[in-house]
């Protein structure tokens, strides 16, 4: 099998826990891949991904190899794997709107530093590298910073998985231009392996399947790394605060049950810098089961969300790199249910996980609204 070659856009945290995940598990053999969700996927293991080209914008990172840039302030996600096979060095990015201006209000443990230098030929590099996908891991809100890497990823003829709640691949425009291009994409707003995301959609779906009916479900997120501290500007915020409801209301949707009114509300509430990387969620359900029982449901998770982000983006990337050898283009249903917050097409957690298994088989016989180049 040929590597998979990904270019990374945003050196941030959840680039960190991918890149020391991609060999971490190149030192293990592949039978021994705990954490990750699909051991092999069309053949391709983790350990045939490989980052050739990476992209960012603070001073602390452009021009530095990979394997310094990923433990660069401030990022301050966990250090489990330091000995870095993948050493490319650091580009200058394109900002645009990548950076929000109430960052710099913060120390320079959580702000960014925009360095002053020409942005790299994104093109170019994408092509002279022989990139097979790209990923998208800029702040949430980065709306225009997105678009050029999309465009530039068009151009170099390269798939694309929008990790942000910028949303590419669920829009039909968007999606046209991949399928003329003949390319597949992934997205959009990457749902983490077993996060807040993943327990409110388990939860809604299991009420629903279990006859109940749900009045309220509220899901309240805080953390301390710089993913919560761009997401106190609230201009930013709107596109992930729907993309998170969107994954409690497609249970409704799915099913043609009305929503309450006001009854979903789900968000990041609160940036608190001590959590670091570290995420806590709360989730609360009011629902009715038989005769109008009251159901109350109070939980708290705890997770270290820029690995639980990783283990789900080392799948997505092999999905894509399966899609395209096979000639599936567009927006790819199963894989942007699974892995992501609102796909194109909102599937139950059964379907989305058929439709991926199907991938990994290499079996496009039935798949979602299938498009073949």
């Amino acid at each position: 099998m040929s590597k998979i070659r990904v270019a990374v856009v945003g050196v941030g945290n959840c680039a960190s826990s991918l890149i020391q995940g991609i060999s971490y598990y190149r030192h293990r053999n592949e039978t021994d891949v705990p954490g990750v969700m699909y051991p092999s996927i069309g053949g391709y293991d983790s350990h045939d991904i490989e980052v050739v080209a990476a992209f960012d914008v603070d001073a602390r990172k452009v021009g530095k190899p990979l394997s310094e840039a990923i433990f660069a302030k401030p990022n301050n996600t966990r250090e489990f794997h330091t000995d870095i096979d993948d050493d490319v060095t650091v580009d200058m990015g394109m900002p645009l709107d990548g950076i929000a201006s109430h960052m710099d209000n913060y120390h320079d443990d959580v702000n960014f530093k925009l360095k002053d230098c020409p942005h790299a030929d994104v093109t170019r590099i994408l092509k002279d590298r022989k990139v097979d996908l790209v990923i998208n891991y800029l702040p949430v809100g980065s709306q225009k910073a997105t678009e050029f890497y999309v465009n530039a990823s068009l151009q170099a003829n390269v798939a694309f998985l929008n990790c942000i709640p910028v949303f590419i691949a669920s829009d039909p425009k968007w999606e046209k231009r991949f399928v003329d291009a003949k390319l597949p994409i992934i997205g959009d707003d990457m749902k983490s392996q077993f996060g807040a995301s993943i327990l409110s959609q388990v939860i809604q779906e299991t009420l629903f399947n279990r006859g109940h009916t749900v009045e309220f479900h509220q899901q309240l997120n805080v953390g301390g790394n710089t993913d919560f501290a761009n997401m106190m500007d609230q201009s930013r915020l709107s596109s992930k605060k729907e993309s998170k409801e969107n994954v409690i209301r497609c249970q409704n949707d799915i099913r043609g049950i009305p929503v309450p009114k006001d009854g979903i509300y789900a968000g990041p509430s609160s940036f608190v810098p001590y959590l670091k990387d570290n995420k806590v969620a709360y989730v609360k359900v009011l629902a009715h089961g038989f005769g109008g029982a009251p159901v109350e449901l109070d939980c708290k998770l705890s997770v270290q969300d820029s690995p639980n982000s990783a283990g789900v983006v080392i799948d997505a990337i092999r999905f894509l790199k399966v899609a395209k050898e096979m000639g599936v283009v567009g927006s790819l249903r199963g894989p942007s249910a699974w892995t992501q917050k609102t796909p194109p097409k909102q599937m139950t957690i059964e379907d989305a996980k058929l439709e991926c298994d199907m991938l990994a088989n290499r079996d496009f016989s039935e798949l979602t609204e299938k498009q073949v180049a």
